[in-house]
């Protein structure tokens, strides 16, 4: 889950509107200046932010091996920025002219002569040049080749408790190479990795959930618990599914016909197809046929034990059975990553940018903002203006750890969440009622109280803060065009007077004690591998099940691609019927759940533990009418696939 993304994904520290000019504003210095020392392009932010004086340690062996990537700046950067911005805005003239993969690389893609100008710089500072792609020249080498590459020193910082190796100042590149070159990564040797974005446990050993439980919102109530906020209340779903969903947010007719719909995660659990088969006919949904589900994987994984790898085959799990359920005609792709690290995750992006292998990219991981660097933020930022030029958009869960505060210490939200060139999903707390019918919703965030030793009330109730749907303000990433005039402006200045993103964009279910079932082989205590079910949660949910509403919207639209999906996300903001106005209270009083579990995780040999989970309670952020920063412009109503419907 979020909460343990300290070493996570570091990547987006300026993601910027517009996709990062890694220091190739051609400095245009006439080349007669340059006899003596050779000028040399900048690469912005390369030089991480904990790489300070005082965390100084002194300079790196020159023997150390240094494994990077240089990431090609393709033959018109700003020409592909403003490409994917016009392709994706629904007021302009080029609105829905996407290029297939192959014009947009031949149109935006670096040429056989910049990637030749690179890889001649690389070899002839001493690196060993050990992959080439479209996207990146990998290379190899020694601490003293890539200081005469890069035309930096490289020095140890203390950084935690930890030293890593980084760039002493900004790393630079000859300007004879004309811009060619967006950023490098790998010069600092912290962890750049992510986590999934979920609340379930390990799924290598069995996870189940305690009844009693309620089938649909407020079927069971708990009339032998104690009252919360002056009411009985009701036990906690046993996890919708998609029936439930599919009424809740509107589906109608649609089931994603002809619509591609992609998913990434490190990994590839072994037994998704039997799982996700089974589920669906489990549980109401259309049965898979064959060939709608596909597996694009590495040749070979790393960092299983770092990564806790088996821990992400529930994500998979998830990712898979949610998109069913929503959209049980669409076509899912999934493409595991070789490691959690960001350097593979990007494979994987880049993969479905590369082949087109969908429209939509559903994605359940990320980090903090704080861990995030300007030199991925660029790579990331240019897979996803690749992939607008494309009709493709990347739906991206806002994190599970609220404000952050409670997990950092620092109000901070999550990336790439954060890119404004993807869809941020926040994360709700759903009621589905009697006859499937939509409720309300709250904004994801819970408090929990437990019963006390004598059964009549709650200790310390409402409890403390468990976890919530990530959101706020960014620190790095300027305010983009289509959050304006929807966007509260005491929310997009929280940061700087001109304006930051705010996250998220949209939302939909979240909160594990309102959550979905999902069926997934488990490891039992005497050994056996066994398909179970269970109730989950958490913005890696809500992810999927707007992945797979936009499948829906898409075939509404005739399966044209909806692509970047934000500009006209805001541009249906305020229109009758399409969105939930989500709000914290949305019956006009403070809503909870009893919950009931075991406290061994499977079964009652060790006891139950009996809880109040309050709802609404989303550390210091809050859903309140309009835009707020924990559902968006807020869930997709009745009226929201519809409106992508042909006119």
């Amino acid at each position: 889950m979020r909460s343990n993304r300290a070493t996570v994904r570091a990547g987006v520290s300026m993601a910027a509107a517009l996709p990062m000019i890694a220091g190739a504003l051609a400095l245009g210095i006439p080349a007669a200046h340059a006899a003596d020392t050779p000028a040399r392009d900048a690469l912005a932010g390369t030089k991480p932010a904990w790489a300070t004086a005082k965390a100084d340690k002194g300079a790196t062996a020159d023997s150390a091996r240094v494994n990077a990537r240089v990431y090609l700046a393709g033959r018109d950067r700003a020409g592909l920025a403003a490409y994917a911005k016009a392709v994706s805005d629904p007021s302009s003239p080029l609105y829905g002219k996407y290029l297939s993969a192959k014009k947009a690389q031949a149109r935006f893609g670096a040429t056989k002569a910049q990637v030749s100008a690179v890889k001649s710089w690389l070899r002839s500072a001493g690196l060993q040049v050990t992959g080439v792609t479209s996207h990146y020249v990998a290379v190899s080498g020694d601490v003293a080749a890539v200081e005469k590459a890069f035309g930096t020193q490289m020095h140890n910082f203390a950084k935690g408790s930890k030293t890593y190796r980084a760039p002493a100042k900004t790393a630079s590149v000859p300007a004879g190479l004309q811009g060619a070159v967006l950023t490098v990564t790998g010069l600092d040797s912290a962890p750049h990795k992510s986590t999934h974005d979920d609340q379930l446990p390990p799924p290598d050993a069995v996870f189940k959930n305690s009844g009693p439980f309620s089938s649909y919102y407020g079927s069971n109530i708990a009339s032998t618990l104690p009252d919360a906020y002056g009411q009985k209340i009701p036990y906690a779903i046993k996890g919708y599914t998609g029936k439930q969903l599919r009424a809740a947010y509107g589906a109608g007719t649609y089931t994603g016909k002809h619509v591609r719909v992609a998913i990434t995660d490190a990994y590839a659990s072994p037994t998704i197809a039997f799982d996700a088969g089974k589920y669906a006919v489990k549980n109401g949904d259309a049965a898979w046929k064959t060939g709608q589900l596909h597996q694009v994987l590495p040749k070979n994984y790393t960092k299983t034990e770092e990564c806790g790898a088996a821990g992400w085959y529930g994500e998979e799990t998830l990712d898979v059975e949610a998109v069913h359920a929503v959209a049980p005609n669409a076509d899912v792709t999934y493409v595991g990553a070789a490691s959690c690290y960001d350097d593979d995750l990007l494979d994987s992006l880049s993969k479905v940018v590369d082949k087109h292998l969908a429209d939509i990219v559903s994605n359940s991981w990320g980090d903090t903002e704080a861990n995030q660097t300007p030199d991925l933020a660029a790579a990331y930022d240019q897979v996803f203006q690749l992939g607008a030029v494309q009709g493709i958009g990347f739906y991206f869960s806002s994190g599970d750890n609220g404000d952050e505060v409670a997990n950092t210490g620092t109000k901070q939200v999550d990336t790439p969440a954060n890119s404004a060139w993807v869809t941020a999903v926040g994360g709700t707390s759903l009621a589905v009622g009697k006859g499937d019918k939509y409720q309300w919703e709250t904004g994801w965030g819970t408090e929990k109280a437990t019963l006390s030793a004598d059964g009549k009330s709650w200790t310390n109730f409402p409890g403390a803060y468990t976890s919530g749907a990530g959101g706020g303000t960014s620190k790095t990433v300027p305010q983009p065009y289509y959050q304006k005039n929807v966007v509260p402006k005491a929310l997009a200045t929280a940061n700087n007077a001109a304006g930051n993103r705010v996250v998220p964009d949209i939302a939909a279910i979240a909160d594990p004690n309102t959550g979905f079932l999902v069926g997934q082989t488990q490891t039992f205590p005497d050994g056996t591998e066994q398909y179970s079910e269970y109730r989950i949660g958490g913005t890696s949910l809500a992810a999927p099940v707007i992945a797979a509403v936009q499948a829906l919207a898409q075939e509404a639209g005739g399966g044209k691609a909806l692509g970047f999906a934000n500009p006209s996300i805001y541009a249906k903001y305020g229109k009758k019927g399409v969105f939930h106005d989500v709000t914290d209270q949305p019956t006009g009083t403070d809503l909870a759940v009893a919950r009931i579990d075991f406290v061994n995780g499977f079964d009652a040999a060790d006891g139950l533990a009996t809880s109040v989970r309050s709802l609404g309670k989303d550390s210091s952020l809050s859903a309140v009418k309009g835009y707020d920063d924990v559902t968006g412009v807020g869930s997709p109503a009745n009226g929201y696939v519809q409106s992508y419907g042909r006119h």
